[in-house]
């Protein structure tokens, strides 16, 4: 039974037997911790999107030529007119006004803050459920594995980066969510498998499986409206992330628990791979967030050097265009 102290200290310790989950093992002496940093995100997303529709106020702020509000009866909390926004949320005005990612504001009129702002900001409820069901579902376990500090740092660093190369190509639409920050979850989630590889059981199919996830992810954000590359600089910057923070002692450190009293256990807690993963990771990340906020604050367009990259965020067919 877990003490009090233990709780009060963040986490309680594995019961002894007990069978470790396939994705996340957990063996002896590795503490599990109490999740409190994502129930909180949940609800500051929640919140603010509560503020967003009282600061958006439909029906005061809409023609009869824009369009109905829909749901009236919600008074000030109204949804702008479906062909306004079809996700049942505010107008883009509101979400500028209050923080959205906006290329303008950011690199002419020196918001920076917009780069953070934005990942707390939702398009309408369609967008914020399908976000916050995910933050729940990868989050909760991820945090009570490896503690509230580390998934914050990674939540929090690749909406920015996230946030950082879609400022790089994307021009002329805002952009809001958290879907950056969630994609740099599921990037962590990889290369916390490849890193700490050797104590994982049905490790191949793990990794099959979050690619999957993954790409059919990528494959969605192709579609207009989506800001794909949000996605793949949230997945970019949390998959390195993995690498340097989530990383776990191997297999042989672990199982020194289950030896019998006066066992000699001389092994390393981490491998040389295992550093020269989160050496490489650490550069890559530090490189490429300098390199990225530098183009971004000079007002570099990427697409200049790379005029393909658009087509990762939306590709044009006979039933939309790209440009709208």
């Amino acid at each position: 039974m877990a003490t009090r102290g233990d709780v009060e200290k963040g986490g309680v310790k594995k019961e002894a037997g007990k069978v470790p989950s396939p994705l996340y093992p957990q063996h002896e002496g590795e503490r599990e911790w109490v999740p409190w940093i994502v129930p909180v995100f949940f609800v500051a997303n929640i919140t603010v999107f509560v503020i967003t529709m009282y600061a958006n106020n439909c029906p005061a702020h809409t023609t009869a030529r824009d369009g109905k509000c829909i749901g009236r009866f919600l008074g000030r909390f109204a949804f702008q007119p479906l062909r306004q926004n079809p996700l049942l949320g505010p107008s883009s005005a509101t979400l500028t006004k209050l923080g959205a990612l906006v290329w303008q504001k950011v690199v002419h009129e020196h918001q920076g803050w917009r780069l953070l702002s934005s990942m707390w900001l939702h398009a309408g409820v369609v967008h914020l459920v399908a976000n916050m069901i995910s933050l729940l579902f990868i989050g909760m376990r991820l945090e009570q594995q490896f503690g509230y500090v580390r998934i914050a740092a990674v939540y929090l660093l690749s909406g920015l980066g996230g946030s950082v190369l879609s400022s790089l190509f994307i021009r002329n639409h805002i952009s809001v969510g958290a879907s950056g920050a969630l994609f740099g979850l599921l990037g962590a989630m990889l290369s916390e498998l490849l890193t700490n590889w050797t104590i994982y059981t049905n490790k191949v199919a793990a990794v099959l499986t979050l690619l999957f996830v993954v790409a059919v992810n990528m494959v969605l954000g192709i579609l207009p409206h989506v800001n794909n590359l949000a996605h793949i600089g949230g997945f970019l910057t949390g998959f390195l992330l993995g690498f340097v923070v989530l990383m776990r002692p191997h297999f042989g450190w672990m199982e020194r628990y289950g030896m019998p009293a006066g066992s000699n256990c001389t092994s390393r807690k981490y491998l040389l791979y295992q550093w020269i993963l989160m050496a490489i990771a650490l550069l890559l990340l530090v490189i490429g967030f300098a390199v990225g906020m530098a183009m971004l604050f000079r007002g570099a367009n990427a697409n200049d050097s790379c005029s393909w990259c658009h087509y990762l965020s939306c590709v044009p067919t006979a039933r939309w265009t790209c440009t709208n």
